[in-house]
């Protein structure tokens, strides 16, 4: 039995696909993706904004290759790049074969839109050829003419049958490794459908609210959005479209796995939004910690709050706590036990080390459980 129920959630049963190294549905964790903005055709610029991601904790990352000149370049991005590409392909069914022979671990496509049954055939003999996945992208801002005319909208229904005919597709050539996706700009719209489609199949499926808009708005909405189905226990692999770097949609979508505990990566920040009370400037002490603690992967929790009326209860409750005193002089909390004093001047260095020294005992001690579970299986032999 759980201990607390109300965390619990029933996640969606699906098959499990490969996107190159990355396994995505069935039991395998949630996975965040990105995509450049930069010219695919440019591969140094695109190798760089590859590797931003991919520090910021992107499993998967999807480019653009609109024409030949980007497929060309996308074998040494292919190579340089550490976690797998994805290749973005609209209507010319040849980017997709060129993007398939360079190397790209998935091909996002919509069959329908790439011509005849021949075409697609060739495109499935290519990713067959290649161990390509293929991720289905549907989206309510270009639904098929006949679906707008049989719905006289843009609505979950219409969205749902798009992404079954080109399923359809796909399984009349035998192709089972591929995901989908419902994407629409509208949150009701897209969660709806996302729903719809999660009961007629068992694929994987990919989440996000596409055109979220710029970061704040963009993230409210694809919280509210993606949060609701991963929260309904729906969704393998998520994406967050903001009009921002897409680091940072790669972060927004970590903090929405925590804030889920689907998914833990990095430092946790519990902090109070500040009041007349606070004993330290909390909101420039927030953004400076979280701006120097991006470099911490180990999942562990940090509080911080201006003074002590919820400052020693979620203090308790985290593995490293800072509350705000009097005379700039602040209890620092370790492992939810009072420690020691820390004063202003030096407060932010000394949290960082704290959090830094933390993180490696957590990291030592899963090395020597790891080495003490693998020696007890050998032993076991």
């Amino acid at each position: 039995m759980s201990i607390r129920p109300w965390r619990d959630i029933a996640r969606r049963t699906s098959r499990k696909i490969m996107v190159g190294n990355v396994p995505v549905g069935g039991d395998a964790p949630v996975t965040v993706q990105t995509m450049t903005n930069t010219p695919t055709s440019d591969a140094a610029a695109t190798i760089d904004q590859i590797r931003r991601c991919e520090a910021a904790g992107a499993d998967i990352i999807r480019v653009s290759c609109p024409d030949v000149e980007s497929t060309a370049a996308l074998r040494q991005i292919v190579r340089a790049a550490q976690v797998p590409i994805v290749a973005d392909i609209h209507f010319h069914y040849k980017r997709a074969l060129e993007a398939a022979d360079a190397g790209a671990a998935c091909l996002r496509i919509n069959p329908g839109n790439i011509g005849s049954n021949e075409r697609v055939a060739e495109v499935v003999r290519a990713a067959k050829a290649n161990g390509c996945a293929i991720r289905i992208g549907v989206n309510a801002g270009s639904l098929e003419k006949d679906l707008l005319e049989k719905y006289g909208e843009p609505c979950p229904e219409a969205l749902v049958e798009s992404a079954l005919d080109h399923i359809k597709l796909l399984q009349d050539h035998d192709f089972h490794e591929y995901k989908v996706a419902v994407k629409a700009s509208d949150v009701f719209l897209a969660v709806s459908a996302y729903m719809g489609l999660a009961e007629a199949v068992d694929c994987p499926l990919h989440l996000g609210i596409t055109e979220a808009g710029g970061l704040i708005g963009g993230t409210v909405k694809s919280a509210i959005g993606i949060g609701n189905l991963l929260w309904a226990g729906i969704g393998d692999t998520i994406r967050v479209s903001l009009s921002a770097e897409p680091e940072e949609e790669v972060r927004v979508g970590f903090e929405i796995l925590k804030a889920l505990g689907i998914r833990n990566r990095g430092v946790r920040v519990v902090s109070c939004p500040s009041c007349a009370r606070q004993g330290f400037d909390v909101i420039r002490t927030v953004q400076a910690l979280e701006e120097r603690l991006q470099h911490i992967r180990t999942p562990m929790s940090l509080s911080v709050l201006g003074c002590v009326v919820n400052g020693p209860g979620e203090a308790r409750e985290t593995d490293i706590g800072v509350t705000g005193g009097g005379n700039g002089k602040h209890m620092v909390y370790l492992s939810g036990v009072t420690d020691h004093h820390v004063q202003d001047a030096g407060m932010i260095d000394h949290i960082v080390r704290l959090v830094e020294a933390k993180a490696a005992e957590i990291d030592a001690g899963r090395a020597v459980a790891a080495s003490a579970s693998g020696a007890h299986a050998q032993a076991a032999e």
